[in-house]
C-alpha cells in the first residue's frame, strides 16, 4: 500500500505541472497543440533521466524511482490529450497538421528518452 502512496503523490505533483503547463501562453495560430507535444517531450527526458539514473545507481531508494516514474512522469504526460487532439484536427480537416503532430509526439519523443540517458552517463 505505501508503494501506492508514492505513486498518487507523485501523480498529484505530476498532474499539477500538466495543468501549469497548459496555463503558459503558448498559441499557434492553426491550432497545433504545442503545449501539449512540448509537455510529453519534457516527461520523455524526464523518465530517461531517472531510468538511467536508477540503472546506474542501485543504492537509489525504489520508492522514489517509482514516486517519479510511474507518478511524476505518468501524472505529468497526457497520451489522452495528444489522442484528443489529433482527433480533433482530424474532424477539422487538418490531417496534415494531425500527422505532423504524431510524428513529432513520436520521434521527440523518443529522441527525449535517450537525451535524458545520455544526460546521465
Amino acid at each position: 500500500m505505501i508503494n501506492c502512496l508514492f505513486v498518487g503523490i507523485g501523480g498529484f505533483v505530476g498532474s499539477v505541472c500538466r495543468y501549469l503547463m497548459g496555463l503558459l501562453p503558448i498559441e499557434t495560430s492553426q491550432g497545433f497543440p504545442v503545449k501539449t507535444l512540448l509537455t510529453n517531450v519534457i516527461g520523455a527526458f524526464v523518465i530517461g533521466i531517472i531510468a538511467a539514473a536508477a540503472a546506474k545507481n542501485s543504492s537509489l531508494n525504489p520508492r522514489m524511482v517509482l514516486l517519479l516514474k510511474t507518478g511524476f512522469c505518468g501524472g505529468f504526460t497526457t497520451f489522452s490529450t495528444f489522442a484528443y487532439e489529433t482527433g480533433s484536427m482530424m474532424e477539422k480537416g487538418q490531417t496534415g497538421l494531425a500527422l505532423l503532430y504524431v510524428v513529432l509526439s513520436a520521434v521527440l519523443g523518443v529522441l527525449a528518452v535517450f537525451a535524458g540517458q545520455l544526460t546521465v552517463r
